[in-house]
């Protein structure tokens, strides 16, 4: 099965720039009503997931939970607990799979390591549920 099927392409997600600040991330996943995002570097490469438990304990612990505070910082310097793992194009369904079980979406990069989109759980879930359904 070509992955490339149920890939969201880049443009299509949402994704914050390694320099950004904590509140660019905070206001992108406010808009977005994500819980988890995607880092990328300037050349486009994925560099991890920034996810609200990352913010609001750095947030907590290292500014008091002063919003004002953390309005210059830039999400590289967050620590980051768990980033999702990403997949080449060439990775199987099988790869994904694994991967969803602890990921709400898979990061997909192409042969220069480039991130190219997204693979959602539900994406996965649909495809199984019309495998198996229709």
């Amino acid at each position: 099965m070509n992955i490339l099927l149920m890939l969201t392409p880049k443009n299509k997600v949402a994704y914050i720039n390694e320099d950004s600040t904590v509140r660019q991330a905070l206001e992108k996943m406010e808009f977005h009503r994500y819980s988890a995002i995607p880092i990328l570097d300037r050349e486009g490469g994925y560099v991890g997931t920034l996810t609200e438990g990352d913010l609001l304990w750095a947030v907590k612990n290292r500014f008091n939970l002063n919003l004002k505070a953390a309005e210059n910082i830039i999400v590289s310097s967050i620590p980051r607990n768990r980033d999702n793992l990403p997949v080449t194009i060439e990775a199987t369904f099988g790869d994904l799979v694994e991967k969803a079980v602890n990921q709400n979406f898979i990061p997909v990069l192409d042969g220069k390591s480039s991130f190219i989109g997204i693979v959602t759980r539900k994406d996965i879930i649909q495809y199984c549920y019309n495998k198996i359904c229709n």
